[in-house]
C-alpha cells in the first residue's frame, strides 16, 4: 500500500467492511498503526434533532471540528 502525497490510504473494501463504521481512529502504538472503528450516535440522537435535520451534515461538521481542535494545539 503507498501512502498519497497528501498522505492518504486506500483501505481494500474488506476491510472497511469488517470494521463497519465509516468513521476510524488511528492508534499508534510501538511502532505500528492501528485502526480502530469510531461507531456514530447520530442515529441515537435523532430523536432529539430538530426537524428535517440533516444528522449527515451535523455529524461531519462536528468531526472537523474535533480534528481542527486536536490539531491546532499541535
Amino acid at each position: 500500500m503507498k501512502i498519497s502525497a497528501k498522505g492518504q490510504i486506500t483501505l481494500p473494501k474488506y476491510i472497511r467492511q469488517a470494521l463497519g463504521s465509516e468513521r476510524i481512529r488511528l492508534i499508534l502504538v510501538n511502532g505500528q498503526v492501528r485502526i480502530e472503528p469510531v461507531k456514530s450516535v447520530a442515529g441515537s440522537l435523532r430523536d432529539y434533532a430538530k426537524p428535517n435535520t440533516d444528522m449527515t451534515k451535523e455529524t461531519d461538521m462536528a468531526w472537523d471540528a474535533i480534528i481542527r481542535e486536536q490539531y491546532a494545539t499541535r
